[in-house]
This record gives C-alpha cells, sequence and structure tokens, in this order.
C-alpha cells in the first residue's frame, strides 16, 4: 500500500517541514511507498497561478528524512529534463536512499508549464520514446551511446553507479487510451501505472490492453509489473464529486481495506491514493483501512 504526500489543491501552501512530517508519519504508519507529482504550476481561467514545489529536490530530501519507504515520481515528465542527466539524478537519489527510488515517467500533459518554461510542448510522446532510449540503458548498464532527431547522448556514462547493479526500476505512467504510449511500456518499463482506478474491477479493461500490449511487443505480460492511482473520495467530508475522478473508491474503512485486498489479489504491486478531500480525516480513515488489511490479509 502506499501513500502521496501532496495534494493538488493546498500543496502550494505546504512547507517543506509539513511534507517531511507527512511523509515521516506515512512510513512510521505502515505505508510503503511515498509518490510525488512532477509539475512547477497549475493554471486554469480566471483563476489564480497555484505553483508546486520541484519535485526532485523534495524528492531528495524525502530520501534522507526517511529510511524504509519507496520513494517516487508519479510521474515526471519527461520534457521537462534532458534525459541523461534525469538518469543521472534518478541514480543519485537512489544512492541517497539507499536503492528505494523508482523512476516513474510520462510524456507531459499540462500545457501552461510549457508555455511558462518555454519548453516544446509538441511531438511529447516521440520524444519520450527517444528519452526512454536512453534512460533504460543508462540506468541498467551504465553506458549509452544514441543520436535521435530530439535529444543526444554520445558515448554517456553513469559514474559512479548508483547502490544497486541493476539500477533503479523504471515505472512509465500512462493512459489506457494510447496504443502507441501502451505499447512504448511494455518495450521498456519494469511497471506500468494506470489511473485513475476505483474499486479492483476498475483495472480489468486496462489489465486487458496492457497485456494485450506485451503480446504485440514480444514481451510476457506476466514480467511487466502493474501500479495502480486511485482516487479516493470521502462524501461525507466533501459533497461534490472531483471533476477528475470519474469512478472513485468510496467506502467504509472495511470496504477501503477490502479494495485493497483485491487490487493484491490481482497481483497489483503498487496502488497509489489521492485522497479528496486531503484533510486529517481522510488519512486517518486510510490508515485505518491499512491496518485492516494488515490484520486481514
Amino acid at each position: 500500500m502506499v501513500f502521496i504526500a501532496n495534494d493538488r489543491e493546498t500543496y502550494q501552501s505546504r512547507s517543506y517541514d509539513t511534507i517531511r512530517a507527512v511523509a515521516q508519519q506515512a512510513e512510521k504508519d505502515g505505508f510503503d511507498s511515498i509518490w510525488l507529482p512532477d509539475h512547477f504550476l497549475y493554471r486554469n481561467p480566471g483563476e489564480p497561478t497555484r505553483g508546486i514545489w520541484e519535485c526532485w529536490t523534495m524528492l531528495a530530501a524525502l530520501a534522507e528524512a526517511t529510511h524504509r519507504v519507496e520513494i517516487g515520481t508519479l510521474v515526471t515528465c519527461n520534457s521537462f529534463r534532458n534525459p541523461a542527466i534525469l538518469a543521472k539524478m534518478a541514480t543519485t537519489v537512489d544512492e541517497v536512499s539507499h536503492g528505494r527510488l523508482i523512476l516513474g515517467i510520462g510524456a507531459g500533459w499540462n500545457e501552461p508549464e510549457y508555455q511558462a518554461l518555454g519548453l516544446p510542448f509538441d511531438h511529447r510522446v516521440g520524444r519520450l520514446e527517444e528519452a526512454l532510449q536512453i534512460i533504460k540503458p543508462l540506468l541498467r548498464d551504465g553506458h549509452v551511446d544514441f543520436s535521435g532527431q530530439y535529444y543526444q547522448a554520445r558515448n554517456c556514462e553513469i559514474a559512479p553507479r548508483g547502490p544497486r547493479p541493476e539500477g533503479p526500476p523504471l515505472m512509465v505512467g500512462c493512459e489506457q487510451k494510447s496504443p502507441r504510449m501502451l505499447k512504448l511500456t511494455a518495450k521498456y518499463a519494469d511497471l506500468w501505472n494506470t489511473g485513475y482506478m476505483g474499486k479492483p474491477e476498475t483495472i480489468a479493461e486496462p489489465f486487458a490492453k496492457i497485456e494485450d500490449a506485451c503480446r504485440k511487443t514480444g514481451r510476457d505480460p506476466k514480467t511487466l509489473g502493474v501500479t495502480a492511482f486511485i482516487g479516493l473520495w470521502f462524501p461525507d467530508l466533501q459533497t461534490k464529486k472531483p471533476k477528475f475522478f470519474d469512478n472513485p473508491l468510496t467506502g467504509s474503512t472495511e470496504e477501503i481495506a477490502a479494495a485493497m485486498r483485491g487490487y493484491a489479489e490481482l497481483n497489483v504491486q503498487h496502488i497509489m491514493f489521492q485522497c479528496e478531500p486531503y484533510v486529517p480525516q481522510a488519512i486517518r480513515r486510510l490508515t485505518e483501512a491499512l491496518r485492516l488489511y494488515r490484520r486481514t490479509a
């Protein structure tokens, strides 16, 4: 089970000390991993800009502040950083965390960030495809020689190597609606992330699509780990359903624990929760559900 030390609405008002305390409490409460999104700002017409701390700086700090939980990006935006430099960053954070990093990466989607940062918004999947051809061998072998349309990494090496000979796991996050992204995931990833999921049965269709992508690329689907990003909504704490939750998980502590068991029975390796609303009562209920799941697993 996993915990996200972030929420979209109030993140900009939270200090690092607050985020560190959340992460340390999550570790103490028995959660298995902590995930941070990779964004710089959110902008909606007619609303003030909402900022967010830089992901990798914060992740490195949490790597030092925690001891047991895995840490990861959900997911880092490929277009924000040169892929060879990103591989170096990931290896370094893996070193700081003593081998607890999962590198989650995606093609990106939030166009206002690209405009604000002066980054190209075109051919995002094509850029990710080239980036994966750089990142994957650098993490696994420590060396790559690549020249593409968007990126070059000539005779590039990662030295020193991190704490794990094979490097940190590579997770690709993408929607099931993108056949091209599913194909890239099947070809390069150790883990696949999909969201927003609800009850365990909501992952049946995504499962079928990623398994089909694996078969089409000649990969055994059993060799690709699956992870699920779950929208967890507490209607009694927030009456209006969040607009980005199509089919959220709701229910009592017992029902949330049962959903955890359901995902485990489907061999989903990680489930990530985004609580709405992100308030202490919601976090307590999620923690109680986790404890119940542990007792009955």
